[in-house]
């Protein structure tokens, strides 16, 4: 018995040891994803901190800002960050956030924790003092800098207020997508660029598998996405025109312009005005 109870004590330590040191990856983001309860029904107002490359959420009761491209949110002690406004978040060690970050003056947190108190309104928390002396050796110098460099702020990725409520993307990669195709804004600080690059490799081949229409929370539920959409109009394309032969695929219109058609049997006209385009991307 003694034996047995022995195997179940190890086997038990073992289960309880393998979670944690599985989701700590080298450059201080906690993986998978996770949902912190902030659940903003619409894309947040954010404001510029004066002097700071930093915006911060004045109307909303939760200490939300947005640095070089990211959102942030300082939480139960934590430094959360993600892409979208409303995650999911992962967590970043205290040695990884951004100093611009840590610079933020106490009076922008909008639910400042309770060991703020007493602490100079517009001057940065005191981050040494809180997390160690440990910590202050390893980052040296974050609260000291040349307050006569204007340093500018990210742009906003506006293009998310279209996506809220049920219409909000839920799986990260989609995410991605959306990022990619509508925001081209690329990270300046060093910090932020090995917190992204760091993500983007942890991410298993699932999460890069085969892309796909992105899907909102309304598109999961009746499976009407756009291309879905597209192939029915195709469809009945083809009904009304018929079907095109290759050496149908090029025609000759009676003022002599050409025209191209596509294989679904749309025509094209070479010298006809120019199709609209997707706007344009952030800057």
């Amino acid at each position: 018995m003694k034996r047995i109870g022995s195997v179940i004590i190890v086997l038990w330590a073992l289960c309880s040891a393998a979670p944690a040191n599985a989701a700590q990856v080298s450059i201080g983001v906690s993986l998978p994803h996770v949902n912190i309860g902030i659940n903003f029904p619409v894309f947040p107002d954010l404001v510029v901190v004066p002097g700071y490359p930093v915006y911060y959420a004045p109307q909303v009761e939760a200490n939300l800002f947005f640095y070089d491209g990211d959102y942030w949110v300082y939480q139960d002690d934590n430094w959360y960050e993600s892409s979208w406004y409303n995650g999911p978040w992962v967590l970043v060690e205290p040695d990884f956030v951004p100093v611009f970050i840590l610079r933020i003056p106490v009076r922008f947190y909008r639910r400042p924790p309770a060991y703020f108190h007493g602490w100079v309104f517009d001057a940065p928390p005191r981050w040494g003092e809180h997390w160690g002396h440990d910590w202050e050796r390893r980052r040296g110098g974050w609260d000291k800098w040349d307050r006569k460099v204007h340093h500018n702020p990210a742009p906003l990725p506006v293009y998310q207020r279209k996506y809220s409520g049920e219409g909000y993307p839920l799986r990260v990669e989609q995410q991605h997508e959306l990022q990619d195709r509508h925001y081209r804004y690329q990270s300046r600080d060093p910090m932020v660029r090995k917190l992204r690059q760091e993500r983007s490799v942890q991410r298993t081949p699932a999460q890069r598998g085969n892309p796909s229409t992105p899907r909102t929370r309304s598109q999961q539920r009746d499976g009407n996405t756009e291309r879905e959409r597209a192939t029915i109009q195709n469809r009945n394309l083809h009904s009304r025109s018929g079907t095109v032969r290759p050496e149908q695929q090029r025609q000759k219109t009676k003022n002599g312009e050409t025209q191209s058609q596509s294989r679904d049997g749309e025509y094209e006209n070479r010298r006809g005005k120019n199709q609209d385009k997707e706007p344009g991307w952030a800057r």
